[in-house]
């Protein structure tokens, strides 16, 4: 069961989608790759003392003899840095050891050869399950979620703290996205873009009003320029169609992370944006 301030909005964005922070079932997922791809699977000590050895030499740049003969000892002391060091130093840690090449070039593996490659993906799958902002592209740990975008939504919720249809939906919106049992990005999209079509309707005044309808009367009324109008309509009309966003599935949907964080972040800026104008225009959005 979701906690109280997880359903209804009030944790932190960058807590929700982990930026510049990492959770406790966001380090275990990265240190337990770390174990199945580096300090577990090796057949021979030698293999293992290798691998520690880069660690101790490349990363954590010490005397070698310094390390110790006891590869327990070893594993416990580089176990002890990885859940007390902080979270950009987590993403160094794992960046480093991806760019290594040991795993390819020891060759003491399971038949499934294992490679680099594959401690990417799966840290990559973990990334997205535990809702990370960031994830490898190559070899290099990238954030996908920038602090402008961050800022966007936070200015969103807080823009409409008094308009309550347009901020429950930004906030499902977010909640779906960062849900990390299981995310709703279909519906996440949905309830980005229902936060514009709500506050189109307010100011076209026009309950009945279609996303589509709404835009030709506010491009007409707060100046909107017809480009941007033009996206939105096509925004809108994305979702009517594409992967059965605002009607039935047709079938299993391919949306991920990033579909639901474009459409948030983009329906996001636009909603500050002809609040903005509004306000300047000094139109009753109340």
């Amino acid at each position: 069961m979701k906690r109280f301030s997880e359903r209804e909005g009030y944790k932190a964005i960058k807590d929700k989608l982990q930026i510049e922070s990492i959770d406790e079932e966001l380090r275990n997922g990265l240190w337990n790759a770390l174990i199945k791809y580096y300090f577990r699977m090796a057949k021979r000590d030698s293999d293992v003392t290798r691998i520690f050895q880069t660690v101790w030499h490349n990363y954590f740049k010490k005397p070698l003899d310094d390390m110790g003969v006891d590869l327990s000892d070893t594993y416990s002391r580089v176990r002890k840095y990885f859940f007390s060091c902080k979270w950009n130093e987590v993403y160094d840690f794992i960046e480093f050891l991806a760019n290594t090449g040991i795993t390819q070039s020891i060759g003491t593996y399971d038949p499934r050869q294992i490679y680099d490659k594959d401690f990417i993906n799966v840290c990559n799958y973990i990334f997205e399950l535990e809702v990370s902002g960031y994830r490898f592209v190559g070899k290099i740990i990238t954030p996908i979620t920038s602090k402008v975008e961050i800022n966007e939504i936070e200015e969103s919720l807080k823009r409409t703290d008094k308009l309550s249809s347009i901020n429950q939906h930004l906030n499902q919106a977010l909640v779906l996205l960062s849900d990390r049992k299981k995310p709703d990005y279909r519906n996440s999209i949905k309830e980005s873009i229902s936060a514009v079509e709500a506050l189109c309707k307010i100011i076209s005044k026009n309950d009945k009003a279609t996303l589509g309808d709404a835009l030709k009367f506010v491009k007409n009324k707060i100046g909107l320029h017809p480009a941007l109008e033009k996206s939105f309509s096509s925004l809108y009309g994305y979702t009517s169609s594409a992967d059965g966003i605002r009607h039935s599935l047709l079938e299993e949907s391919k949306l991920n992370f990033e579909d639901a964080k474009f459409f948030l972040v983009s329906c996001s800026a636009f909603i500050n944006y002809l609040i903005s104008k509004s306000s300047r225009l000094n139109i009753d959005l109340t």
